[in-house]
């Protein structure tokens, strides 16, 4: 990844100062998720290591052990930069997600604290097998066409949630639930009991999967009550797999990608 590109001013010849306001992290790995940082290390190796090494100092007059870049002081500026790209400096644009984009610039900030080989790599296909049978996933999410439909779908989920986000929903699902994917009990005013997962809701109606998976779209002012569980229905796995079957599943995650 070309990043020599942030020597060049002509990069920012539009105007950048909403980008400018946000703060910098100072690079510690403490101010990254350790999983973003895990993954960011993959992300580099496939797409940085041909041009700036492993090390980060592999293009002359670019070092990015020092932690600082002249162009580019937050990490919204950092992904202007990599998503744009300077073709005249040898710099191709790269068009990652969320999870890539979080991981690599995670890494780039840390890249001089942290031993690369310590970094811990989960095993896709290791998670695969722990999303399907241990982890017991497919009983409540899908994966394109394989799975219930009780929870989210989650065959692009390594494009629109970063390690990091992914990490603390395993851990902790109850700080990373949406509000609209909480799960719902409704009764109708014919007295009809529904249970499921809420998909869309406004001002006069509420769209919801039930526990078939079927879509049920109902009129508010038919129903007789309508209750919104503050609780995430997906349990911890927490002391449930080791530290080593966490790590795989996550890097099983971060490769649905929705193609």
């Amino acid at each position: 990844m070309g990043i020599s590109v942030l020597a060049s001013a002509a990069l920012f010849a539009l105007p950048i100062s909403a980008w400018a306001q946000q703060g910098a992290p100072q690079g510690h790995p403490e101010d990254y998720a350790a999983a973003d940082i895990a993954h960011g290390a993959r992300v580099y190796a496939e797409n940085c290591d041909r041009c700036h090494g492993a090390d980060g100092a592999g293009v002359s007059g670019v070092d990015f052990r020092t932690g600082k870049f002249r162009n580019a002081d937050t990490d919204r500026q950092l992904a202007m930069v990599i998503g744009r790209g300077f073709p005249t400096a040898g710099m191709p644009a790269f068009a990652l997600d969320t999870a890539d984009m979080t991981g690599v610039i995670a890494y780039l900030r840390n890249i001089n604290n942290l031993d690369r080989g310590s970094i811990p790599a989960g095993d896709a296909d290791r998670g695969r097998l722990v999303f399907e049978g241990k982890g017991a996933c497919l009983s409540c999410h899908r994966v394109k066409d394989k799975g219930s439909r009780q929870a989210p779908d989650l065959s692009d989920i390594g494009a629109t949630r970063s390690a990091g986000t992914l990490e603390r929903s395993l851990i902790n699902p109850q700080e990373q639930l949406f509000p609209i994917n909480r799960a719902v009990h409704i009764v109708t005013r014919e007295g009809t009991a529904i249970n499921g997962r809420r998909l869309n809701e406004d001002t006069y109606t509420v769209q919801l999967a039930d526990e078939d998976g079927r879509l049920v779209s109902l009129s508010k002012s038919d129903l007789r009550q309508y209750t919104i569980s503050t609780k995430a229905a997906m349990p911890s796995f927490k002391g449930e797999l080791t530290r080593d079957e966490l790590a795989d599943l996550l890097s099983y995650l971060l490769t649905l990608k929705g193609q």
